[in-house]
């Protein structure tokens, strides 16, 4: 079985590449030209360099490829993606112009792939359902895909603009994969909450109640794979939620930092809303001038108000067989075990 991996140079498609090896496929790397092979260093990769915001550049490569092996790719786990991005155009021309490039010139280049497996993200939903059904301890509803998505970040209206897009190609093997918080070894932004942890620091925000979801990396990369393994019409044209199948407080992330880390004392500081709200729009408008890219954005404000990140899994579980390996707790030991053999704590 051949596997394309766009996105291949990322933190969920680099373990997507290394997992498809150790199950004995053919995986193919798809990246640009500039991106890192950092985590690529397998010699069993074949790369594939693929420009997914220049139409015309993208056709010729594919069909390059597809001279070289004689046909196209079996499964396309299409990871590729921006998640932080200067300005909010940025985020629609990887995001969503990207996607709908890719699938036109794979349908130009008749190289359609059995399975299309798109990266998605729960973020399109936005700060829906705030209210808890209980108030203490507080429990919220969680987000199904009967749910009208009304995305309040830039980077969750593009993912949605490219899943509207997908479904519209009601002849195209497209399947929507829709991870909540994406944790665990080469990941960057929760990294940072490890880092101020040892710093014996913990900054949260908002005094009202919080449920937060989060998922491994290797969950998510088990769910792309069983969407190869199951009947296409059990699975095709569905989208999925993906977590681990628990929801949190906004302290048991950082707590289980702290436990792994061995740090003794942590400053557990909260802030109110109106006060993120300052800092993020005063950090992301200097830093736009400044040609910086910054955590604090008016995106990042919208993340860390939502109160309900709650999401429904079951579907996954019942269609694709989705059966989530890792708890909050092994999942944290794990990557900050991996943070402290990499020397990045």
């Amino acid at each position: 079985m051949r596997i394309l991996v766009t996105g291949a140079s990322g933190f969920i498609g680099s373990f997507m590449v290394s997992t498809g090896l150790d199950l004995g496929y053919e995986m193919w790397a798809g990246m640009r030209k500039s991106s890192s092979k950092q985590y690529l260093t397998d010699p069993r990769i074949h790369f594939a360099e693929l420009d997914l915001g220049d139409p015309e550049r993208l056709l010729q490569q594919l069909q390059g490829y597809k001279d070289a092996m004689g046909g196209g790719w079996d499964f396309i786990f299409h990871a590729a993606g921006a998640t932080k991005s200067l300005h909010r155009e940025g985020f629609f021309k990887t995001n969503t112009d990207g996607t709908r490039n890719l699938v036109n010139a794979l349908r130009t280049l008749d190289m359609v792939p059995q399975r299309f497996v798109f990266i998605s993200s729960l973020s399109i939903f936005g700060a829906i359902k705030e209210e808890p059904v209980n108030p203490m301890p507080p429990i919220y509803p969680s987000i199904t895909a009967a749910d009208t998505p009304e995305p309040n970040t830039a980077y969750g209206e593009s993912k949605l603009a490219a899943e509207r897009f997908l479904q519209t190609q009601t002849d195209f093997p497209w399947i929507i994969l829709r991870p909540t918080g994406v944790y665990g070894p080469r990941e960057r932004d929760y990294f940072l909450m490890a880092k101020s942890i040892k710093q014996h620091v913990d900054f949260a925000v908002g005094y009202k109640p919080q449920e937060i979801t989060f998922v491994y990396v290797l969950d998510v990369v088990q769910a792309a794979f069983l969407c190869c393994e199951q009947p296409a019409e059990a699975v095709l044209h569905h989208a999925y939620f993906l977590s681990d199948g628990e929801s949190y407080d906004s302290r048991a992330f950082s707590d289980l930092l702290q436990q792994e880390l061995g740090t003794r004392y942590v400053l557990h500081i909260k802030a109110p809303l109106w006060f993120l709200h300052i800092v993020c729009a005063v950090s992301g408008t200097v830093n736009r001038w400044l040609g910086k890219l910054t955590t604090l954005n008016m995106d990042k404000y919208h993340i860390l108000a939502q109160r309900n990140w709650n999401c429904d899994i079951e579907p996954a579980r019942r269609e694709l067989g989705y059966e989530p390996h890792w708890n909050l707790e092994r999942g944290v030991k794990a990557t900050v075990k991996w943070y402290i053999k990499e020397k990045w704590l």
